[in-house]
C-alpha cells in the first residue's frame, strides 16, 4: 500500500515538468516573433577559369611578338605560360607569359580573384566592390575621375585629368593593393621624347591613368611609365576590372633592348584593354 502513492507522486512530477516546458515555449520568453535575417545573395561566380588557358594562342602571338618565330618546343613553352602560386585556386589564380625578341622583351600576366563575403548581411558583389575600390585607390584614382574616350579608336584627349600614376612596380605582387601612388615627375610629363624624335609627345602626357567605361561593373587603367632617372625604358600598363564577385587584373609590359628606344604606351594600353574586354566577355558566357 506504501508503493502506490510513490508511483502516483512520480507521475505527477513528470506531468508537471512537461507542463512547465510547454509553458516556457509558449510564454513571454519565446523568440518566435524575432525578426529573421535574410542572407545577402551570393555572387554570380562559383569557380574561376584556368588562367593559363584564359588567353587564346592567337592573342598571345599578337601580344608577345617574336615568340612565334621560336623553335617549336620553345614556342610551346612561352605560350604555355607559368601559373601563379596560390593556396586556394577556388579563390585566386593567375598566369604569366614572357617573350624575348631582339628588339624588346614583352611580358603579360592575368590574375583572377573570386571574392566571397562571410558576412550574411554583405553580398559577395559588395565585398568584391570593396576589394576593387582599394585597388583603384592604390592606383591614385577614384570613381569620380571621368573616363577617357576609347583608346581603340585612337581618339584619346590630351587634355585629360591628372594621371595619378604610381611608381613602376618591377616586382609587383599579384595584389594591386600594395601599389603606392605618386604624382608624375616633371621629366615624365615633358612633351619631348627621350629618343630624340622632334615634336613627339610622351605617352604619359597623352595617355594618363583613368577610369574606364563599359568594362565589367567597374574598371580602371593604370599607366606606369619608366621611373624618373632610370635609364631603362620599362613601361607597364595595368587594367583592373570587376564583374560581379570576380576582380581581374591584366598587366602588359615592354622593355626595349636599347635605352634609346621608347615603348609605345598607346599600343600597350590598347592591347591591354582589348584583352581585358575579351576576358570580361568570356566570364559572362
Amino acid at each position: 500500500m506504501a508503493y502506490v502513492p510513490g508511483v502516483a507522486l512520480l507521475a505527477a512530477l513528470v506531468v508537471g515538468c512537461s507542463a512547465g516546458a510547454d509553458g516556457n515555449a509558449n510564454g513571454a520568453d519565446s523568440k518566435a516573433g524575432s525578426p529573421t535575417v535574410t542572407p545577402a545573395p551570393p555572387g554570380k561566380y562559383l569557380t574561376l577559369p584556368a588562367p593559363c588557358r584564359a588567353v587564346p594562342r592567337s592573342t598571345l602571338k599578337d601580344l608577345l611578338p617574336g615568340a612565334a618565330e621560336l623553335p617549336g618546343d620553345q614556342q610551346d613553352k612561352v605560350f604555355r605560360g607559368s601559373a601563379a602560386v596560390t593556396y586556394d585556386t577556388d579563390r585566386k589564380v593567375g598566369c604569366s607569359w614572357k617573350s624575348d625578341a631582339p628588339s624588346a622583351t614583352r611580358s603579360l600576366s592575368v590574375d583572377f580573384e573570386r571574392v566571397v563575403s562571410y558576412d550574411p548581411a554583405v553580398s559577395d558583389d559588395d565585398r568584391a566592390d570593396t576589394v576593387y575600390a582599394k585597388k583603384e585607390k592604390a592606383a591614385g584614382l577614384s570613381s569620380s575621375t571621368p573616363p577617357g574616350p576609347p583608346d581603340e579608336k585612337g581618339e584619346e584627349s590630351e587634355t585629360s585629368e591628372g594621371s595619378g600614376k604610381a611608381e613602376d612596380p618591377a616586382d609587383a605582387d599579384t595584389d594591386a593593393d600594395a601599389t603606392g601612388s605618386a604624382e608624375p615627375s616633371p621629366s615624365e610629363s615633358s612633351g619631348g621624347s627621350t629618343d630624340g624624335t622632334p615634336g613627339s609627345s610622351s605617352p604619359e602626357e597623352a595617355l594618363p591613368s583613368r577610369i574606364l567605361d563599359n568594362l565589367g561593373d567597374a574598371a580602371f587603367l593604370q599607366d606606369l611609365p619608366k621611373q624618373a632617372g632610370s635609364p631603362a625604358q620599362h613601361h607597364t600598363v595595368s587594367v583592373v576590372f570587376r564583374t560581379s564577385n570576380v576582380v581581374v587584373t591584366v598587366r602588359y609590359a615592354e622593355q626595349p633592348a636599347l635605352i634609346t628606344q621608347v615603348p609605345d604606351g598607346r599600343e600597350l594600353q590598347e592591347k591591354a584593354q582589348a584583352l581585358a574586354r575579351k576576358l570580361a566577355e568570356t566570364l559572362s558566357e
